[in-house]
């Protein structure tokens, strides 16, 4: 076991352990601490704990201060340099006419390193905004391309549900989501109607996913066989939430479908739940970056 505390760097970003030594912190208070990006200031998110030893990626680095007054305020004015980046950066993409959409712009704490976060639609050839940005920094220059999710998690908005992104708010990272989960949640394939704001699927398609597999397992698809107390008949409507399914009679296929819950029915075959390879083909490239 050993004895750390976790820190973050933005407010929705990974919690990561440092080595505290003789300090006891709380959650909230501001250090200052050695990153494999340089020195940084980030926030304590987790007090002062015992781990498994691991759980922990060695070498864990030392905690070196608890940030001072004097640090806050170069957190201060890094955070008004960024802004100034940010203009000049502009200028200078048009200058050199690249194809670059800047999100965000990351000042070390010790200014050694800026990084640029930015969106283009194809690889770019940026060696020498490079050395544009260089010659008026004076500082190590650093430039991410990142996806269309995490411009959207770095900006934040609001979502069709009118909460503010789930990206922005909470989630540490993104978890995998598919048409495939839509289609089973019994969802339109619409790309307005499952897409968020940043053009691919929903992150919020995954909270239910589990609930929705555990219903699956227990409810007679579309297209089931089924033993009913009227007879054998085919399911042609389900509703997964509530139970009720709508059976067409093999001995009354004129008849009027029977509804029934699932528990009052035996299963003899099931069906299975697939995405066509036209709904596929509408709906390609909203599933990842």
């Amino acid at each position: 076991m050993e004895e750390v505390i976790g820190v973050k760097f933005k407010e929705t970003g990974k919690c990561y352990y440092f080595d505290p030594g003789e300090e006891k912190l709380k959650r909230g208070d501001a250090v200052i601490v050695e990153t494999a990006r340089g020195i940084e200031c980030g926030e304590v998110a987790m007090e002062n704990r015992m781990v498994e030893s691991d759980s922990i990626v060695k070498p864990l680095k030392k905690l070196i201060r608890k940030a001072t007054k004097e640090d806050l305020e170069v957190v201060r004015r890094n955070k008004e340099k960024e802004k100034r980046a940010a203009v000049i950066f502009e200028e200078k993409v048009a200058y050199r006419k690249l194809d670059m959409k800047l999100v965000d712009v990351e000042y070390t704490f010790d200014g050694s390193k800026i990084l640029f976060y930015y969106t283009a639609p194809a690889r770019v050839d940026f060696r020498e905004l490079v050395k544009d940005l260089a010659s008026v920094f004076r500082a190590r220059i650093e430039l991410r391309q990142i996806g269309v999710r995490d411009e959207s998690k770095m900006l934040g908005g609001l979502g069709i549900c009118g909460r503010p992104f789930c990206c922005k708010e909470f989630l540490n990272e993104f978890q995998p989501v598919s048409i495939k989960m839509a289609k089973e949640q019994g969802l339109s394939l619409n790309t307005v109607k499952i897409s968020g704001a940043c053009g691919r699927l929903m992150c919020c398609l995954k909270y239910e996913q589990d609930a929705y597999e555990h219903l699956l397992r227990v409810t007679p698809k579309i297209g089931a066989i089924v033993e009913t107390k009227q007879g054998r008949g085919q399911v042609v409507d389900m509703n997964l939430l509530t139970g009720k399914l709508t059976i067409k009679l093999e001995k009354h296929p004129e008849a009027a479908p029977l509804i029934c819950q699932r528990k009052d029915v035996k299963l003899i075959k099931d069906a299975k739940i697939t995405v066509a390879k036209e709904e596929l083909d509408a709906l390609k490239g909203i599933e990842g970056d």
